[in-house]
Parts: C-alpha cells; sequence; structure tokens
C-alpha cells in the first residue's frame, strides 16, 4: 500500500498509527513503541497522542486493515508528521532514516496537494452547504406534503358507508399518543373501529349515556387492546374526534357513518388539550 494511502486525519491532523509505521519501519509495533516510550521527552501530545475508544471504533470501522484492534486491550497511538521526523532518531538505523526520509515526502506531497487544490475544495465545500440548504428546503416541503395527506374538510352522502368508516379509521391509525371521542352514540361498532389504533395509543370516550351493555364492551375490548377509558359527560351537543392533538368536528355519530348526509371537518382554531380543558 502506498505511503500516502496510509495516512489519515484524527483530530485535524494529518497523522499515521503506529501498527502502519511499524510495518514501514520494519519492526514489530510493540518495539516501535517502547522505543518511543523510552525517549518519551521527545514525543509531546503534538507529535504523538493515543486514541480514544470512540477514535479506535471509527478507525476499525473505516479502515479493515486494523480489524485486529476491534478487541485489543489497548488502544493505537497516532505520530505526526514531527513525530516521524523525530522516530529516525529514536530508532538510529540508516533503514529508518530512509524510511522516515519517504514518508516525511509523503506528508509534504499531500500538505502540497491540499495547498494546490484549496479554491476546488472550497468551491465543493460550497456545494455541499448549498445541498444541505436544498435538503432542508426538500424536508420542509414533505413535511407540508404529510400535512396535505390529512383530510380537512369533506362531505359524506347516504349511502357512503365503507367510505366515511375508510375515513375515520385512517385517522384512528395515525394517532401516535391518544383518541379522544366526544359523541353521546358510542356503541361496539366504535370499538372495532378502535382496534385499528397503534398498540399504545391511549382513547377517551366522553358520552353522556353510558350503558351497562357499554361498560360491558369496553371491558372485553380492553382485555385484547387494553387503554380506553370512558367517560360521562352529558354537556356536548355535537360530536369531536381528537387525534393526539388535532380536533375534527363530525357531523354524525361514530356508528352512524355514512348511513346519512353528514360533513367533516379539521378545527385550526384549537388544539385537542384546548378542547379537553373546556370540558
Amino acid at each position: 500500500m502506498p505511503i500516502e494511502n496510509r495516512i489519515l486525519t484524527l483530530r485535524d491532523k494529518p497523522v499515521m498509527i503506529d501498527r502502519d509505521l511499524a510495518e514501514l519501519y520494519g519492526v514489530e509495533t510493540k518495539a516501535l513503541n517502547q522505543a518511543v516510550k523510552r525517549n518519551i521527552e521527545r514525543f509531546p501530545e503534538s507529535f504523538r497522542f493515543q486514541l480514544t475508544e470512540s477514535e479506535k471504533e471509527e478507525l476499525v470501522t473505516n479502515c479493515d486493515r486494523f480489524n485486529g484492534l476491534k478487541h485489543s486491550n489497548s488502544n493505537p497511538f497516532a505520530f505526526t508528521e514531527q513525530g516521524v521526523a523525530m522516530l529516525s532518531a529514536v530508532l538510529k538505523s540508516g533503514t529508518a532514516v530512509q524510511t522516515s526520509i519517504r514518508i516525511i515526502e509523503a506528508f509534504v506531497a499531500m500538505r502540497n496537494f491540499l495547498i494546490n487544490n484549496a479554491s476546488i475544495f472550497q468551491r465543493i465545500e460550497r456545494i455541499e452547504m448549498k445541498q444541505l440548504k436544498t435538503d432542508e428546503k426538500v424536508d420542509a416541503i414533505l413535511n407540508k406534503l404529510g400535512d396535505y395527506d390529512k383530510p380537512k374538510e369533506g362531505v359524506f352522502f347516504d349511502g357512503q358507508i365503507f367510505d366515511a368508516y375508510a375515513l375515520v379509521a385512517d385517522l384512528i391509525r395515525r394517532a401516535t399518543k391518544r383518541i379522544v371521542i366526544i359523541d353521546n352514540y358510542i356503541d361496539d361498532s366504535v370499538l372495532v373501529l378502535l382496534s385499528k389504533r397503534k398498540s399504545g395509543v391511549t382513547v377517551e370516550i366522553y358520552d353522556g349515556q353510558i350503558s351497562r351493555q357499554l361498560r360491558q364492551d369496553v371491558e372485553k375490548h380492553n382485555e385484547q387492546y387494553p387503554g380506553v377509558t370512558l367517560h360521562r359527560y352529558t354537556k356536548a351537543h355535537d360530536r369531536f374526534l381528537i387525534i393526539d392533538e388535532e380536533v375534527y368536528h363530525i357531523g354524525a355519530s361514530l356508528k352512524d357513518l355514512g348511513r346519512k348526509l353528514f360533513a367533516f371537518s379539521r378545527m385550526e382554531v384549537m388544539t385537542g388539550s384546548e378542547l379537553l380543558a373546556g370540558l
């Protein structure tokens, strides 16, 4: 492998890992580091530093030749250009001097390449920044499209039973935290709809006349789809469906969807929490 391909960037510095250097110098990694340890005063932090655990993990992930480090108890050391120059004095051999010269020439060649092509890298960086901003705009557009996909208002005519059922079922599937139903005519058909909600989504039902049959139905429902709570509330005239914080005004009882002409609309004037606070 060419020396240039062994030069990595760590902590914003071009460096080489002790294992690569040991291979180039023809010595064991342990011997190289022991020689440095005996002359540690010559290797300040700016010449040589030990990788952190996260840096080692990143190194192993990005460079297959360092797979052996995955289960190593000690983290490798990285040498800067100045550290490599100092190695020739520590290892004390003609081969070490020539090897250090070759490595330093590789560092210099890389530095010259970066300097000579700085304008190109700046242009690439500007392009990447523009792309990032474009991606942010695209994400915003997609989020808006997601909002548009949510029905805001509509009318169902008598006989559109399945279409109305499908609409409410879709709304129930969208809930991520809670569903609230304010409706004086709840029966087991509504509980069938509620069985389509995501796991963990709670349901609160406000009904003006909670019959013994409804209580039994809810108990059975909760045995398989827990999270439904009944509340007696007699002061509601209209029907509402709250999906998380979105409030829908429903013109018909949920049990009678599509059986008569009715309209629905998503209310923008308040959130679900605000509506519940007024009960």
